[in-house]
């Protein structure tokens, strides 16, 4: 049986993506992924790129809190802008991006909350990776990876 481990990230977030259906809020068009990002996304299925992301992290590192997610989500400030005397820093990610989408898988029954240690996948979020993976797995033609085929 293929599991979700045993397809390229990259290809199992693409499909994932496309078979969720969640709403992006208003504000997300405007609104930066983090203080390291100078603008918003602009990828036009951004959300749910994201959302599968974070569906496939919370299925790997679960259970796991918001903060661990805004770290892993995190990216590098510049120190100075102009003459780049500083090193860089690294800062988190937007908790709010993180939580409204964390929520939004939560109210469709892919994410479960673990009580005191933050979320981790349910069931049906399990079994949607896994056969999303399936599906991607045999549509790629890598023959490294017929074997688990």
């Amino acid at each position: 049986m293929t599991t979700f481990y045993d397809v390229p990230a990259d290809a199992l977030i693409q499909a994932v993506a496309e078979e969720l259906d969640l709403e992006e809020p208003e504000w997300a068009a405007i609104a930066k992924t983090g203080v390291s990002r100078e603008l918003p996304p602009e990828q036009e299925d951004f959300w749910n790129v994201r959302a599968a992301s974070l569906l496939r992290r919370v299925a790997i590192d679960g259970p796991v809190g918001i903060g661990s997610l805004q770290r892993h989500y995190g990216g590098a400030k510049q120190g100075s802008t102009r003459y780049r005397v500083r090193p860089d820093r690294k800062t988190d990610a937007s908790g709010k991006v993180i939580r409204t989408i964390l929520q939004q898988l939560e109210e469709a029954g892919y994410i479960e909350t673990a009580d005191g240690e933050g979320r981790r996948v349910s069931g049906e979020g399990r079994a949607l990776l896994d056969s999303t993976a399936s599906d991607v797995l045999s549509d790629l033609d890598r023959p490294e990876l017929e074997r688990y085929a």
